[in-house]
């Protein structure tokens, strides 16, 4: 499916597409970025990363450009270890991070990890096959990337926001790096993207007496692009994707 998902112009195949993460759940793990207006947006990470987590993660996880490491409590069942890097300390959660280091040279010797993590963070590297060539050196044969990158997303972080990513994008860059790729899956479709843009668009909004108007507007686009996507999801214009690859 992931694939037929990140391919363009197969209408019919689309049709018969359902969000495999639907925007409709509510969130559980507390996520400290979560807000009125990326709500949606969260609900949908959350079950991305469990899934990939229960299926995928195992014995010691490196978590690269970790902050406050907001999806501990999702992969903690599932692995022994949850080691944190990140080129400084976290402000919101001091001590999260094991690892003070960039992603392009990590002070851990080879084959150091069964599972790595990198959530958000492709987008904002300079050069992310150096980054993807480190974490193949880290892992172990047999083990997993993790990863996630926006395709439709605005500007964020800046000045260090540079990428934005399609499915053919990542599967180069893995197969690069010299992993095979086990899936891609579009974690939404047009109606949830559109609903997180105008969402994000509507935050100026949120002064005085028209706070509370952008906020119900955001809950009432949210609540309805997370069901008419299980009515019409169309995939190509996902904003952002799960990518699960594993070294030989």
């Amino acid at each position: 499916m992931a694939r037929r998902a990140g391919a363009a112009g197969d209408g019919r195949a689309e049709l018969a597409l359902k969000p495999r993460f639907p925007g409709t759940r509510p969130t559980r793990f507390g996520h400290p970025n979560e807000a009125t207006h990326n709500r949606i947006n969260y609900r949908i990470m959350e079950q991305a990363l469990a899934y990939a987590a229960e299926r995928y993660a195992r014995g010691r996880l490196v978590d690269v450009g970790c902050g406050s490491k907001p999806w501990h409590a999702a992969f903690a069942p599932h692995v022994s270890e949850h080691v944190g890097v990140d080129h400084i300390d976290s402000k919101r959660a001091p001590g999260s991070v094991d690892v003070i280091a960039g992603a392009y040279e990590i002070p851990l010797e080879d084959g150091h990890a069964e599972t790595i993590l990198m959530s958000a963070v492709l987008e904002h590297l300079e050069q992310p096959a150096r980054a993807l060539a480190e974490a193949h050196r880290l892992l172990a044969p047999g083990g997993h990337v993790i990863l996630t990158a926006p395709l439709f997303w605005p500007l964020h972080e800046q000045p260090r926001d540079f990428f934005r990513y399609t499915p053919h994008g990542f599967r180069f860059l893995l197969e690069e790096a010299g992993f095979e790729v086990v899936e891609i899956v579009p974690l939404s479709g047009v109606w949830v993207t559109v609903s997180l843009q105008v969402s994000y668009a509507l935050r100026r909004y949120r002064k005085g007496p028209l706070a509370p108007v952008a906020d119900g507007l955001t809950v009432a686009l949210q609540w309805l692009a997370a069901r008419w996507e299980q009515v019409d999801f169309q995939p190509k214009f996902s904003w952002s994707h799960l990518v699960i690859g594993r070294k030989p």
